[in-house]
């Protein structure tokens, strides 16, 4: 599979390489995407450049956490009707050294999320675009919207920002 990596960090003009590497395959539990989009966030820009001192915690990384494609293999105990399904996928560099910035990507099943027939006009193209970039930017949003405990007086204010259009579009709490 074609596929973009770094091996030391920096910046991307300065560290990424572009080439082929075997492709992976899926363990017990785990879907192989091949993937049409990778989605790419703040978080994994911090990871390669080493933002304060982070150290790399892999020899070679395949970046970005965030993707969209189809599944075309699958590890023991995974349904093999998942095969051929449209998906979005997060966390895939999260945890683990191999990312969406390549061909394929292999992730737990449970982080291969259905994706449903485009709408409204949309091309597939365009919802998987707009899938991948949903993962790492979902969850941060979530966690913000839905914190644990109490919030004052019961209000909120949230101001437009990077991902402050999701956090006001997933509506009150209550």
């Amino acid at each position: 599979m074609r596929a973009a990596w770094y091996e030391r960090q920096g910046a991307a003009r300065v560290v990424l390489l572009l080439g082929h590497m075997t492709d992976p395959e899926p363990a017990y539990g785990e879907v192989r995407i091949r993937l049409a989009v990778s989605g790419i966030n703040p978080g994994d820009v911090k990871k390669r450049s080493g933002w304060q001192g982070a150290p790399m915690r892999y020899a070679r990384v395949i970046p970005h956490s965030d993707g969209a494609g189809v599944i075309d293999a699958v590890g023991a105990g995974v349904s093999p009707n998942r095969i051929g399904q449209r998906v979005w996928c997060y966390g895939a560099q999260s945890y683990r050294p191999f990312g969406t910035a390549a061909e394929l990507v292999v992730v737990a099943a449970g982080l291969a999320v259905p994706l449903p027939s485009s709408a409204r006009g949309a091309s597939e193209q365009d919802l998987a675009e707009q899938a991948a970039c949903v993962g790492i930017a979902g969850i941060v949003n979530i966690a913000a919207r839905f914190p644990v405990g109490e919030i004052a007086h019961g209000h909120e204010l949230v101001e437009q920002g990077a991902g402050g259009r999701m956090l006001v579009q997933l509506g009150p709490a209550s």
